[in-house]
């Protein structure tokens, strides 16, 4: 089993950085600096959907409407 990582792992043998015997503020990371959600680079958001699926699906209505129309006029002469 492991344990959590520890950004400071021997507190009390760092020197001390105030009269209070502590670190200097900015001297040890914090913990999980690194794991929000702004973390990479900058993508900015897009909405709605891309023109290549919205004309795939455009065109698969066109068909299916053809389809059934051509089939109605099949049996109506038929």
């Amino acid at each position: 089993m492991t344990t959590p990582s520890n950004p400071d792992p021997a507190p009390r043998s760092t020197p001390s950085g105030d009269a209070a015997g502590g670190v200097r503020p900015g001297e040890t990371p914090p913990a999980e600096s690194g794991t929000g959600t702004a973390t990479g680079p900058y993508r900015p958001l897009r909405r709605g959907w891309a023109a290549g699926p919205l004309l795939v699906v455009g065109l698969l209505v066109v068909a299916f409407a053809l389809f059934f129309l051509v089939y109605a006029i099949i049996l109506a002469t038929g």
